[in-house]
């Protein structure tokens, strides 16, 4: 496989990771017991901690990627 195939292969598994990360540890505006200002959804989450989840979701794809190359790269898994 060329760089190519493997940065496309790292970047559909970062995004797949992201949107599974995304909910972990959210409280939205209704849950906090808080009050909040007219016109902020109640539902929209109180701290999002977008910089964390994106450095997790990095952690993850890098073992999920590493994984398939060490596949790859060792024919462990062969199609015939």
């Amino acid at each position: 496989m060329t760089i190519a195939n493997h940065i496309v292969v790292f970047l559909v598994c970062w995004w797949l990771v992201f949107f599974m990360v995304l909910p972990w540890g959210v409280k939205g505006h209704h849950e906090s017991g808080e009050d909040f200002e007219a016109g902020i959804e109640p539902g929209s989450p109180v701290k999002a901690n977008i910089k964390k989840k994106m450095l997790i979701t990095t952690g993850i794809t890098t073992i999920i990627w590493a994984i398939f190359w060490a596949v790859v790269e060792f024919n462990l898994i062969s199609v015939m």
